[in-house]
């Protein structure tokens, strides 16, 4: 079993390869900016540090945003050689595109904060009426851990914003801001067909963003039916086999914030005490023996 990784002293990649061993399998990390892709006739191979890459069994992708497009390709290759990918290439760029993945998730029925986007200054007053007026939410369309999220609270701020995004040439959504929901939000971890843990993330005093790596507080939820549901509803919509799913809890029921392609998971181990990283590999060996048997691999149901 192998996991592309950067950074093998991550907390993730780390508890993933004492999970693989703990379950009798091997183990191997791949620096993904270290896979070389050839291709020829029939024949598409990655090399590693100068040498071919031997039998995998299944991959585990933890692919950062930084790298997003070559972790892609390296994801493609190996479908292409026939390896079982846990989380293919498709879904993970589906769901580092906010604006794609929002799109796909409303399509689909489920609730998201209202969201807008625009690239004309003279229309930016109208677009923030759009998603409920001021204050609002202000994200990059590619982002993580909560960088690239801001909150405005006058049209001088929202416009300073817009104009400094659009200078350097990001792409930006405005969103609804939801009070209610008080600087909290819930994280779900979704395997396969349901939420086998979560956590609800709490802000910081003086911060809007909960995540952990924000300085935000963690305690383990157990989720209502209703959002437990919309969770794996929306790792489906965007066919993804693991995923984090961040929502906020709105007066209306749940509202889907972001579904993360590979989500970190030390705060969610440190919460609910469970342990994440064997959940995840017990997964992956369910899909490469489903692919071995020719039954095509298992998909997240409702």
């Amino acid at each position: 079993m192998a996991i592309l990784s950067r950074n093998p002293r991550l907390h993730s990649t780390r508890r993933l390869v004492e999970a693989i061993r703990a379950l009798g399998h091997r183990a191997r990390v791949l620096d993904t900016l270290h896979c070389n892709m050839v291709l020829a006739r029939e024949h598409p191979t990655i090399f590693y540090r100068g040498e071919e890459v031997g039998h995998l069994d299944v991959v585990i992708p933890r692919i950062g945003a930084s790298i997003t497009a070559y972790g892609l390709a390296v994801v493609n290759q190996l479908d292409m050689m026939g390896v079982p990918v846990l989380n293919d290439a498709i879904p993970i760029a589906r769901s580092r595109d906010k604006l794609r993945a929002l799109q796909l998730l409303s399509r689909f029925g489920l609730d998201i904060p209202r969201t807008a986007m625009c690239r004309y200054r003279d229309e930016v007053a109208q677009v923030v009426e759009h998603v409920g007026g001021l204050p609002c939410i202000i994200k990059l369309i590619q982002g993580t851990q909560g960088v690239g999220v801001m909150i405005a609270s006058t049209m001088d701020e929202v416009q300073g914003m817009l104009d400094t995004f659009w200078d350097l040439g990001q792409e930006i959504l405005l969103q609804e801001f939801v009070a209610e929901s008080k600087g909290c939000d819930l994280r779900a971890l979704v395997i396969g067909d349901r939420v086998v843990a979560a956590m609800r993330r709490q802000a910081r005093t003086g911060e809007f963003r909960s995540n952990i790596h924000r300085g935000g507080r963690a305690r383990s939820v157990v989720l209502p039916r209703e959002y437990a549901e919309a969770a794996v509803k929306a790792t489906r919509v965007i066919g993804l086999e693991v995923a984090g799913v961040d929502m906020l809890e709105s007066r209306t029921g749940p509202k889907i914030m972001e579904v993360n392609s590979s989500p970190g998971f030390e705060g969610l181990e440190r919460a609910t005490k469970k342990d994440i990283a064997r959940m995840y590999v017990e997964h992956a060996v369910e899909l490469a023996r489903s692919r071995q048997a020719g039954r095509g691999a298992p998909r997240a149901r409702v």
